[in-house]
């Protein structure tokens, strides 16, 4: 970590104007104050004060105090793609301590309790987004006109023709510290995907708003939209945010383990961590598909490429990608989280799910390792296979009733989210849409 003479003195030798100071709120959304860098120092300090009922989910009234966004010196970092800015992490502080809905503060208190047992959980987030533009009409399609393959994963045209973003975009992130492996084109038209090193579960959420930030702005620059939206399409799969996970105790990984008689190389740990994970998986999907549309992307069925891709079923299996947790060896991966999910808030719950599973010695049961696609609605509950939450109200449901998870977020983030969450489901369920007017305005 810098010191602050090393802060200071970083900002001048990058010719820095500005300072970000930034935090996310209660949906996962950047928010930022513009800070001269003569002034830096404040940051630190006092903090960058914002009018706390100004932000969504933060629980502060009109009358109530100041939200104080106190500086991360750990996460100072450049924003290559804004030349002349630098960003700066901030944990929120009311009254003097830190704030119990601030995102950030909360998944900080799951990390600790990881640290009382001498563990660090680690993350690698798998982003996937859209490229995408409005026609006069403002209806949404590919950027790239071109890019029209009814099943176009991994295709060379439709990567190379967006290279000028994705180059733009990896050098962007590789100058502020992420090791950029491998980029591709995934399964629907203008969707994309850049994978990163994994990071400890704190830093992998930074990093992941950084991520945003910056592949928002490169594109909005280039006249595109990069959209993180769960389901753009109804026809093609959706921007999944793939969460792999294992847990270490800064020696090695405590979920690796060779002698593993399945052949999954798990320890009895990350069995019981994975079984927290299945048995709170209703509550979690209310955190890691957030949105109305994400429930288009759970749906147990097919799309024109053959596969939504989308773990709808709450199960895990070795290297199984049709399942809610695939096991690619030694680790495992959840592929509930979607593009719209808060990271911390997130993270945090899956934390909780996996320590209960492990307090209490939970068992996952049998995994599946075949196509649970091709399975009928009865031959899933012959296998005892539950199917994830398949609209917000049911998820928001399973997470009122799931104290293992509301003690994680905290009662007071716990109810503005569902308060906000309730709202939205509302507002859709009274939208008149296009597709009713098409189907009813003369049926009858």
């Amino acid at each position: 970590m810098k010191t602050l003479a090393e802060a200071k003195k970083f900002l001048k030798e990058n010719n820095v104007k500005y300072v970000l100071a930034q935090f996310v709120d209660i949906h996962g959304v950047a928010k930022v104050k513009s800070v001269p860098a003569e002034h830096f120092e404040d940051i630190l300090k006092n903090g960058a004060g914002f009018a706390g009922g100004a932000i969504c989910g933060m629980g502060i009234t009109p009358n109530g105090p100041d939200y104080m966004a106190k500086g991360d010196l750990s996460t100072l970092s450049l924003m290559p793609w804004q030349p002349g800015y630098a960003k700066i992490i901030c944990d929120g502080h009311v009254l003097g301590k830190p704030y119990d809905f601030d995102p950030r503060v909360v998944l900080k208190k799951q990390v600790e309790r990881l640290k009382e047992k001498g563990w660090i959980m680690y993350t690698g987030l798998e982003p996937e987004f859209s490229l995408l533009k409005k026609d006069e009409n403002g209806h949404i399609h590919p950027f790239d006109e071109s890019d029209t393959l009814q099943k176009p994963c991994y295709d060379y045209k439709g990567i190379t023709r967006q290279s000028a973003f994705l180059e733009k975009l990896t050098e962007s992130l590789i100058a502020v510290g992420l090791d950029v492996y491998q980029i591709d084109h995934e399964d629907a038209n203008g969707q994309f995907e850049i994978n990163y090193t994994y990071a400890d579960c704190l830093k992998s959420a930074d990093d992941y708003i950084m991520f945003k930030m910056a592949a928002s702005e490169i594109a909005n620059e280039m006249g595109m939209i990069c959209s993180y939206m769960p389901k753009p399409f109804s026809n093609r799969p959706g921007n999944g945010m793939h969460l792999h996970i294992s847990i270490g105790d800064g020696k090695q990984s405590l979920f690796h383990d060779d002698n593993d008689p399945t052949g999954h190389g798990l320890t009895k740990l990350a069995y019981h961590f994975m079984a927290g994970l299945l048995a709170h998986a209703p509550a979690i999907c209310a955190l890691a598909a957030p949105t109305v549309n994400s429930y288009k992307r759970l749906v147990v069925g097919r799309s024109l490429t053959g596969a939504t891709w989308a773990p709808a079923y709450i199960t895990y299996g070795n290297n199984n990608r049709s399942t809610m947790v695939r096991i690619p060896y030694g680790r495992i991966e959840m592929r509930l989280p979607d593009g719209a999910c808060n990271p911390y808030l997130a993270t945090a719950a899956i934390i909780a799910a996996g320590l209960d599973g492990v307090e209490r010695k939970l068992d996952p049961g049998q995994g599946h390792e075949t196509n649970l696609y091709d399975l009928s609605p009865a031959e899933l509950a012959e296998k005892g296979i539950e199917i994830l939450p398949q609209n917000l109200h049911e998820a928001l449901k399973a997470l009122e009733a799931d104290q293992v998870v509301r003690d994680a977020l905290g009662e007071g983030l716990t109810e503005e989210f569902l308060k906000l969450k309730h709202m939205e489901w509302v507002e859709y369920m009274r939208h008149v849409s296009d597709w009713e007017i098409n189907r009813y305005v003369e049926f009858y």
